[in-house]
């Protein structure tokens, strides 16, 4: 399931729920200063890479030093947890980002590595308290893998890029987040 014009967050919304509560916080896309883990997977490295580029265009973009950025590969998508979680212990990463392509085959292999791989980065995101987004694509094809691996706005790992630093910001913008 995609996005549709219907799922959009219509304009003026966020600053009309602001008006209702008594703290309304959200991240910027500043990165800045940002130092950003990447967990790649090699299996499917074809997709991978094309993610990839759209996270280093990404984090680019939102001003994050070449020189800020840590890649690390792992063999797959079920062991980026392992990786992202030392990355993310190791004091010197302020966000994760997991980066891999799990395409649906002709088994329930599919199934085990893309329900443990989104679960484990998900855990260490929690057990860190650092963001460690979720750019691993969980196609039906390869086609559709290739597709959201583009190049330009809508390619996934720009789109991983971008949220890892809207989170750093998030929970650093009050003492109630971090």
């Amino acid at each position: 399931m995609t996005s549709d014009e219907h799922s959009l967050l219509a304009p003026g919304t966020l600053e009309a729920v602001a008006t209702r509560v008594g703290k309304s916080l959200q991240g910027d896309q500043d990165g800045r200063g940002l130092r950003v883990g990447v967990a790649a997977a090699l299996f499917n490295g074809g997709i991978t890479s094309r993610l990839l580029d759209g996270v280093l265009d990404g984090l680019h973009g939102a001003g994050v030093d070449a020189s800020d950025v840590t890649l690390a590969w792992a063999p797959g998508a079920f062991e980026l947890p392992l990786v992202a979680s030392a990355l993310a212990r190791s004091g010197r990463i302020d966000a994760v980002i997991c980066l891999g392509a799990v395409i649906r085959g002709d088994t329930g292999h599919y199934d085990f590595v893309a329900g443990q791989c989104a679960a484990g980065i998900a855990r260490v995101a929690l057990d860190t308290g650092l963001p460690v987004v979720f750019g691993v694509l969980t196609t039906d094809t390869v086609d559709q893998a290739l597709e959201r691996s583009e190049p330009g706005d809508a390619n996934k790992g720009r789109e991983a890029a971008l949220t890892a630093v809207e989170m750093c910001r998030l929970l650093r913008s009050s003492p109630l987040l971090g």
